[in-house]
This record gives C-alpha cells, sequence and structure tokens, in this order.
C-alpha cells in the first residue's frame, strides 16, 4: 500500500526539521510520500531536509483542518497519515502503520500511541498534572477505540472519501479543538471502525510552559464550545453536567484527593462551562432583540 504522511504545521521550524528527520530514513522503505501542510504564517518555512518532502503546502491563513483538507486533495495515498509537528516518530513507525492495515483490514482508522519525549514529571515538576498532552497508551494490544487523537492518527483514504474532509469550524486556528472528535464520530456513523496500534508509537514534546493550571481550564472550556459545534445537547443536559461537574469537583475537595484527581474534576467542569458559555452567546441576540 502507499502511504501519503501529512505534517500539519504552524510555526515550529525547529521542530518540523527533528519530526521530518525521524521520518526520512523510513520512507525509503515503503512506497510513501511526505506532505508538509503549513498553515498561519506570512511565508513558507525552508525545510531543512526539502529532499525528503514531496509537496509543501502554504496557506498564510490560520486553520489547521483547512491545510490537512488541502493536503488530502493532494495526496495519492491509499493510506492517509496525519503527524503534528511537535513529535518524533520511531524508527519503524511508518511501517508499521502500514501492517496495522494489512494486518487488520476491518479497521478504517488507525490511533496511534503517543508517549512523552521526556519525563512531564520532571520537566514540569509540582504542576505536572496540568500538563495537558496528547498522550495516548491503551497497552501493548491491538483494540477498538472511540475515536482517533489528532497527533498521531492515519484513515483509509476510501473512507475519508466517503465521510468527507476535516470539519474546518474546528481545530486550531478556527474554534481550537475537537477536530479528530468529529471526524470520529462521523466515522463510526458511517459504519467504520477504528482501531489502536501499540507499535505505531510516536514521541511527543514535553514543554513545560503547558503545565499551567489557567492554560489547563482554558483549553477545556475552549473545549466545551467546540463541542457545542458539531454535538447537539439541550440546555438541561448541559446545565445537569454543569451540576453534576460541580459536585463531583466539591467531593473531591472534600475528602482530599490528590492532586491528579482534583485535576480531572477541574477539567470536567470548565468543559462543562464551555458548553454553557456555548448556549448562552446563542441566547444573547435573541435577549437583546427582546430588551429593545
Amino acid at each position: 500500500m502507499k502511504l501519503s504522511i501529512i505534517i500539519a504545521t504552524h510555526a515550529r521550524p525547529d521542530s518540523l526539521a527533528r519530526l521530518i528527520a525521524s521520518l526520512k530514513p523510513q520512507l525509503g522503505r515503503s512506497r510513501s510520500e511526505l506532505i508538509v501542510a503549513e498553515n498561519g504564517t506570512p511565508a513558507p518555512a525552508r525545510l531543512a531536509d526539502a529532499d525528503a518532502v514531496t509537496a509543501h503546502i502554504h496557506d498564510p491563513n490560520p486553520g489547521k483542518c483547512r491545510v490537512q483538507n488541502l493536503a488530502i486533495k493532494r495526496a495519492t495515498g491509499e493510506i492517509l497519515i496525519f503527524l503534528d509537528d511537535d513529535l518524533m516518530v520511531a524508527k519503524d513507525y511508518v511501517d508499521q502503520v502500514e501492517r496495522f492495515f494489512t494486518y487488520h483490514p476491518k479497521f478504517a482508522a488507525m490511533k496511534g500511541r503517543i508517549l512523552p519525549l521526556e519525563d512531564p514529571h520532571k520537566i514540569a515538576g509540582v504542576n505536572w498534572v496540568y500538563l495537558d498532552l496528547p498522550l495516548v497508551d491503551h497497552g501493548d494490544e491491538i483494540v477498538e477505540v472511540r475515536g482517533v487523537l489528532g497527533a498521531n492518527m492515519a484513515f483509509l483514504a476510501e473512507a475519508l472519501r466517503v465521510v468527507g474532509p476535516f470539519d474546518e469550524r474546528l481545530g486550531p486556528g478556527a474554534a481550537g479543538h475537537e477536530e479528530e472528535t468529529e471526524m470520529s464520530a462521523r466515522l463510526r456513523r458511517a459504519g467504520y471502525r477504528i482501531g489502536y496500534s501499540p507499535n505505531a508509537v510516536v514521541y511527543h514534546e514535553v514543554d513545560p510552559e503547558r503545565a499551567s493550571r489557567a492554560r489547563f481550564i482554558r483549553i477545556a472550556r475552549e473545549r466545551g464550545r467546540c463541542r457545542m459545534i458539531h454535538e447537539r445537547h439541550s440546555r438541561f443536559e448541559v446545565m445537569l453536567k454543569n451540576a453534576v461537574a460541580s459536585t463531583r469537583l466539591a467531593f473531591a475537595s472534600l475528602v482530599r484527593a490528590n492532586a491528579e484527581r482534583r485535576a480531572r474534576e477541574e477539567r470536567r467542569l470548565a468543559v462543562a462551562r464551555g458548553m454553557l458559555d456555548a448556549l448562552n452567546a446563542e441566547r444573547a441576540p435573541v435577549d437583546n432583540r427582546v430588551k429593545a
């Protein structure tokens, strides 16, 4: 099978160079092409290993999903791999993705394993519980899962042709998040199955600036607002989610739960509040007309 590897990137030239360097030795071992999909920068980045890159797509306007969709149109592979730019791949990554789809044809999409490049506890210190990294480790067996994660995911090109491109309202440069969640739901509704591959391993950079409670809460609240773009939830459901999340956090504090548990409950409440933010924003124009 031919593979198209698509790297979405924005203003991380050093990280991008490291990822391409980790992929380059693997490209000759398989029928694969490498597409850099850059967005939100005034000019294309200079690529250190430009000879390894099949195509460099650049869009000065922000929007990860939009530039990924442009790359999908350009790609010629039967398998489309999507990687974030702040990763390194394992030495056999490309081979393992191909093996996953070859030996497990029941799956139309793959969620890959994402491990930290460095020890998060050591890098982030006491704030490690607020380190918002997209890490994935469901164990050593191939299992069915509900969804992919954007940093390390792959699809059969045919499945994407059936369900359509990424929702450009979502993701970085637009609403911020949830593009892979929405795509996963669309795949499931179309009858496709998603599998987890423990052997398709990437290593995520650990940025200590991401270990911030304020950032952690802000991103969770943004996720809640994004969720309301692609899912339907009544006001009752959202109010109930807020009440349950508030109660869970209060209980965790009351019993002096550990920091990791409290952080999870804080995130749950922030997501619920973000969903409420979205509902209130929808009602605001109506309320203003009534007052007028």
